[in-house]
């Protein structure tokens, strides 16, 4: 069966979504040795790198679903999954939800004693760990009857496993958790439907978008986010691998050149890492797409990797390959499920500024002032408010905070944003981030580090830091240079030019800081929260 056939047979199920992706597959006569899913570890005697068939996968999963099985893991039971490889990650989501059951898939750099509170307030039935996860939680209470080895899981006979759970679409299929940047991560619950609804929507109703024939995963396995690259790729009949760091720019470099794709998925913090690198040093021709969710790019990010790789355009002389990819960008988060937004940028695009592009079809957007509940005019920023089939139904075990972000029907995400005449809608800062200058001014954070990233082309990330000194606002920006940059000019001049007047006025010095001193979250986003408490303690009195 071709992949237009399947897919479209995919996409007229209605009971199809994101915890039965895999036995629909087979359901509606997907080819077994077609691709299923390659990873960056060795599974279960078959070598790293090296694509399983559609078959081989299910076998996998099988045999991890009759391990669960026979120890008493069934529907709705909450097993929390925290491990390093993607793999035993995603293949263990898999055999748990062929159960029936809601996997916890947790972030594997989240400190020791975040995890285990964060596994007490899951009050699951079991976890999974592996041996380094295992040694991080050594001697903490977990409150969990069953603590298995990810090594052991998957040694179990794949003909015991039993018939797959047939999902309604409200059914709970996974929790995954916030990025923790500001506080402990919030364990968002994903229903069978919420979380496949982009993949129904437009990605099995459309063609096969180019650039998506062989994808790379450099998206956190145990994301959201990675669970529908995942499914989308399955359900696209694509080539997928899936790696287990995205923090690292040098190693995904090399795993672009070693496994050719044709797409790479990843996070904002990625596209930095990459940045960072010589691209122009490496084999990267195969890319012709790079896809970010999360939190929208930065610019000179976006423009470095669009110089990088190349695409298929149209011509006098028909289909041929130019120098240069496509970024498609846009502005998700855990709770939204997917992207709102989307935009596409090639080496000929100028449209930057936090530019999020325009919404989905299926997103309902709405920049509200809070205070009113009404929405803002074009050009005045407003809190983002959603309405979509994507949004997670709320929060594990936690309805105040379900609630808490609702008003009049939309979700509050948390974000700061405008719209302009053409209905482009520009980010400008998380709201627990702005701060309030007095007279109807604000300094926007973020805004205010794309400035100044675009204005100053030898640096690499920086953080605006605001604190209120002697009852007026002041701020530091902390710029974290490229490893080629010359640190003796002052940097100052060019720094305040590029905020707005009433942000420049507020500005008190700029400081150098090593890559070494961004700290860094789960997801790779910069904590802002802790480098502006670490740089307001150590300049105190200042």
């Amino acid at each position: 069966m071709t992949g237009s056939n399947i897919r479209a047979r995919l996409a007229a199920d209605p009971e199809l979504g994101a915890g039965n992706v895999l036995p629909k597959l087979f359901e509606h006569g997907a080819d077994p040795d077609g691709p299923g899913a390659a990873f960056d570890t060795p599974v279960d005697g078959y070598p790293a790198w090296q694509q399983l068939s559609l078959g081989q996968l299910r076998e996998r999963v099988a045999a991890r679903a009759a391990w669960w099985h026979a120890h008493g893991i069934g529907p709705r039971d909450p097993v929390a999954i925290h491990v390093s490889d993607a793999a035993d990650c995603l293949l263990n989501f898999l055999a748990l939800a062929w159960l029936g059951a809601i996997p916890a898939l947790m972030n594997t750099y989240l400190p020791g004693d975040i995890a285990a509170e964060y596994i007490r307030r899951l009050r699951g039935v079991a976890l999974v760990t592996d041996p380094e996860h295992r040694d991080r939680l050594a001697g903490l209470d977990l409150g969990l009857a069953l603590h298995a080895d990810a090594a052991a899981v998957g040694t179990a006979d794949p003909a015991a496993a039993p018939a797959p759970y047939r999902h309604h679409p409200d059914d709970p299929i996974a929790i995954t958790h916030s990025s923790g940047t500001t506080r402990m991560p919030a364990a968002v619950v994903h229903s069978n439907a919420s979380l496949f609804a982009a993949t129904r929507l437009f990605r099995l109703t459309a063609p096969r978008a180019r650039g998506a024939e062989r994808i790379l995963s450099a998206l956190p396995a145990a994301h959201a986010a990675g669970i529908s690259a995942l499914n989308m790729a399955l359900c696209l009949r694509s080539d997928l691998l899936l790696l287990s760091t995205q923090n690292d720019g040098p190693a995904v470099v090399r795993a672009i050149e070693r496994w050719r794709p044709s797409g790479v998925l990843g996070f904002a913090a990625t596209w930095a890492q990459l940045a960072r690198q010589d691209l122009t040093a490496h084999d990267l021709d195969s890319v012709s797409l790079w896809f970010n969710t999360g939190d929208c790019a930065h610019e000179p990010h976006i423009r470095r990797l669009v110089a990088a790789g190349s695409r298929e355009t149209v011509t006098r002389e028909g289909v041929r390959r130019t120098p240069g990819s496509s970024f498609v960008d846009g502005l998700g988060s855990t709770e939204m499920g997917h992207s709102a937004f989307h935009i596409t940028h090639t080496t000929a695009t100028s449209r930057y500024g936090r530019c999020v592009g325009v919404p989905h079809g299926f997103a309902d957007v709405a920049l509200l002032d809070t205070a009113t509940g009404e929405q803002v005019p074009v050009g005045e920023v407003g809190q983002l408010g959603l309405k979509a089939p994507t949004l997670a139904p709320g929060y594990w075990n936690d309805s105040a905070a379900t609630y808490r972000n609702r008003l009049r029907g939309y979700y509050l995400t948390g974000d700061l944003m405008y719209r302009d005449e053409e209905g482009y809608y520009f980010h400008v800062d998380r709201a627990v981030d702005a701060v309030d200058l007095g007279g109807g001014e604000w300094l926007y954070t973020a805004m205010s580090e794309e400035r100044i990233l675009a204005r100053c082309p030898d640096v690499h990330d920086c953080t605006v830091v605001s604190a209120e000194v002697g009852g007026r606002v002041v701020t530091d920006v902390l710029l974290a240079l490229h490893a080629d940059a010359d640190p003796g000019p002052d940097r100052t001049p060019a720094v305040r030019a590029a905020l707005t007047d009433a942000a420049a006025a507020t500005l008190r010095r700029v400081v150098l800081i090593s890559e070494a001193d961004l700290i860094t979250g789960p997801t790779g986003k910069v904590r802002k929260f802790l480098m502006r408490q670490r740089h307001r303690a150590e300049t105190a009195g200042v």
